[in-house]
């Protein structure tokens, strides 16, 4: 597990961290994940605290998809949704 900075946004209903696309001495870059994207894809079922705690327990591919997309638009705000993590929600139990 890396270091993870961020902090719970309740008004965004999203945790916003911190990534650095070139190493911890580049720049510094803000992204969100949404809410919902933590509780769908990463188990999350609080917010707050357990929002967190996903966070960091899931911060390498997390921080590595802001990477992703901050690479392929460095201009363009970065927010995860279910999009950004294809393939990860079969492994999670169906709620059916």
């Amino acid at each position: 597990m890396t270091d993870f900075e961020g902090i719970y946004c309740f008004d965004l209903a999203s945790v916003r961290f911190a990534i650095y696309p070139d190493g911890p001495d580049g720049t510094r870059v803000l992204a969100l994940i949404s809410e919902s994207t933590l509780h769908d894809e990463f188990d999350a079922r609080e917010v707050g605290d357990e929002l967190m705690l996903a966070c960091r327990k899931h911060s390498d591919v997390i921080q590595a998809a802001a990477i992703a997309r901050y690479r392929a638009n460095p201009r363009k705000p970065i927010t995860l949704t279910h999009a950004d993590f294809p393939g990860r929600r079969h492994f999670w139990p169906s709620t059916r």
